[in-house]
């Protein structure tokens, strides 16, 4: 499957219009980086605030909007982790979880790598065991049910520091649930220093789990070498900055190290000030693996179809470089071959067969 930059066609308008997003719409997906607390849709952080009435989060769908209005990153900081404490039992993880699945389905994602927090929810109170059960249990409903298959990263919340990262470590490592795969590191840059956690993510790489930290954010392009350099990265989360390094970019596409890149999520927290100032046409002319994705959607107001037709009107993509785009995350994922090329196939036969009716392929299944 190709790895190459995505294709341009002169004939094509920029953004590609209604018949660009109807190929959007049905076109199966990959998505690799997408936080599990952070895809709750808004009925259902809105049915958690009406359960646990004494959290800061409103209720209210119409003050739910104004809620998820960033200021900048720090504040979204804030506000995801008084969502974060909205999931409070196993029976909250396993609702979360497959409801996201659900909304993942309507978009034709077939495949998704969910970063997932459990250190959030077991210093809430939620025994570690139960918590692993819930997300499995929902794994494979969502897989058998709604044919999406789902794999788990087990990120350290970075603003809590080393007692997360140990706690997670020995999560991942000691209870590694089935569908875990990687081993991420999230949360604020600024003030957490990369090579703090380089002890946790050597017993994790250990255990054959693989490196996905965040970096290069917030943050300037050191954040990614040292994601790199010191924890190991296979992929970087975000990795904004690292156009500002002409060596880091030449660097990461020398060795094919994939951006896990987020362009509504990175104007939603202020890291870029316009979408038209947005770096991924740069990392794609340099020739970097660019993968698009959503990160946190309904808290900013996007889902991975709408950030599919952003990265096309950024690029001046055709469907055929869109499809492209979807080819990239097949080829970044930790999905294993046969199911790489599953879905490989499946972008083409689509691809191939899409007449401009908007009509979706049926899910894949088993």
């Amino acid at each position: 499957m190709p790895e190459t930059a995505p294709g341009r066609s002169p004939v094509a308008a920029p953004g590609g219009g209604s018949g660009l997003d109807a190929f959007i719409a049905g076109l199966p997906k990959a998505e690799l980086h997408v936080h599990h607390v952070g895809s709750a849709s808004p009925r259902i952080v809105s049915e958690l605030a009406a359960r646990h009435p004494d959290s800061k989060v409103p209720s209210d769908p119409a003050a739910l909007a104004e809620y998820f209005t960033f200021r900048d990153f720090a504040h979204f900081i804030q506000v995801y982790l008084s969502v974060v404490d909205l999931v409070r039992d196993a029976e909250d993880v396993r609702l979360l979880t497959y409801e996201v699945a659900r909304d993942m389905s309507r978009q034709a994602i077939r495949y998704a790598e969910l970063t997932v927090t459990p250190y959030s929810s077991t210093r809430r109170g939620i025994p570690p065991q139960a918590f692993m059960e819930a997300i499995e249990d929902a794994r494979k409903a969502a897989e058998a049910e709604l044919g999406v298959v789902l794999r788990w990263c087990f990120d350290i919340p970075g603003e809590a520091g080393l007692e997360s990262a140990e706690q997670t470590a020995q999560l991942a490592v000691d209870l590694r649930p089935e569908g875990l795969v990687s081993f991420g590191l999230g949360g604020p840059e600024i003030g957490v220093p990369r090579p703090q956690f380089k002890p946790f993510f050597d017993r994790a790489r250990a255990a054959g789990l693989h490196s996905v930290p965040h970096a290069g954010e917030a943050t300037g392009p050191q954040t990614v070498w040292d994601a790199l350099n010191v924890l190991g990265a296979e992929r970087i989360g975000h990795g904004t900055s690292s156009v500002q390094d002409p060596r880091l970019l030449d660097h990461l596409a020398e060795h094919r190290i994939p951006l896990e890149v987020c362009p509504t999520s990175n104007i939603a927290t202020r890291v870029v000030p316009t979408m038209e100032e947005h770096p991924i046409r740069q990392m794609v002319e340099a020739g970097v693996l660019v993968t698009v994705n959503s990160d946190d959607p309904p808290m900013f107001g996007t889902d991975l179809n709408t950030e599919y037709a952003v990265a096309a009107r950024l690029l001046e993509l055709d469907r055929a470089g869109v499809a492209d785009l979807a080819r990239n995350a097949v080829h970044a994922s930790f999905l294993d071959p046969a199911g790489k090329a599953r879905l490989a196939a499946e972008i083409d036969a689509y691809t191939a067969s899409f007449d401009g009716s908007g009509g979706a392929v049926p899910a894949a299944r088993g």
